[in-house]
């Protein structure tokens, strides 16, 4: 532990790896909506965030279980349902009449290809105007699945079995993740709009 008269503890948020205080001033100086991607182990969670001196006020938000809700059987920690979760709340934050944010990934590292870039394709998609470069977004064959459906298809059926446990669970068929994406996108946009 550092000692001396100088020395100042840092924030407790700070301490614990939860905010980076620098970024998030940069953010805030904006004077926009920050579209705010968080990663846990096994879920999204995607918010349209407006900033206020009392604090922040929450316009939109979805997390990854709520695909369930409009036929999503996959994982809900994958690239699949970031894009989903991402797509799902920026058409609530479209419906309450946010029309362009910037994209907050906290203290994620910007992988080209990641998670949180899936995210932010999925708001791009759905309307959402927010600034970004195109080489940074996952292949859309990635998105919607397609390397678990190959890959699953390369298994015999007591690997399948073994390796996809979950999905049976759920009663998707691995194979059949990228029809399900595709029928998840459809009832968003019909029971959002």
């Amino acid at each position: 532990m550092a000692q001396g008269t100088n020395y100042k503890v840092a924030f407790r948020r700070r301490r614990e790896g939860k905010t980076d205080y620098a970024a998030r001033l940069k953010l805030v100086d904006y004077d926009k909506s920050r579209l705010v991607v968080r990663v846990s182990n096994s879920h999204a969670t995607v918010q349209v965030i407006n900033y206020a001196p009392e604090g922040d006020i929450t316009v939109a938000s979805a997390v990854s279980k709520q695909l369930a809700k409009y036929g999503y059987l996959g994982s809900t920690g994958n690239l699949s349902s970031f894009y989903l979760t991402a797509y799902l709340c920026a058409k609530r934050a479209l419906a309450n009449g946010v029309e362009s944010a910037i994209l907050d990934i906290g203290l994620k590292s910007p992988i080209k290809g990641s998670k949180v870039f899936a995210a932010l394709k999925g708001a791009v998609d759905a309307g959402l105007d927010i600034p970004y470069g195109d080489f940074i977004f996952p292949e859309d064959e990635r998105i919607r699945g397609e390397h678990v459906a190959n890959y699953a298809e390369s298994l015999d059926d007591d690997e399948v079995n073994k390796k996809f446990s979950k999905y049976f669970e759920r009663g998707l068929n691995p194979v059949d993740l990228p029809e399900n994406f595709d029928e998840t996108i459809k009832n968003i946009d019909e029971a959002e709009e």
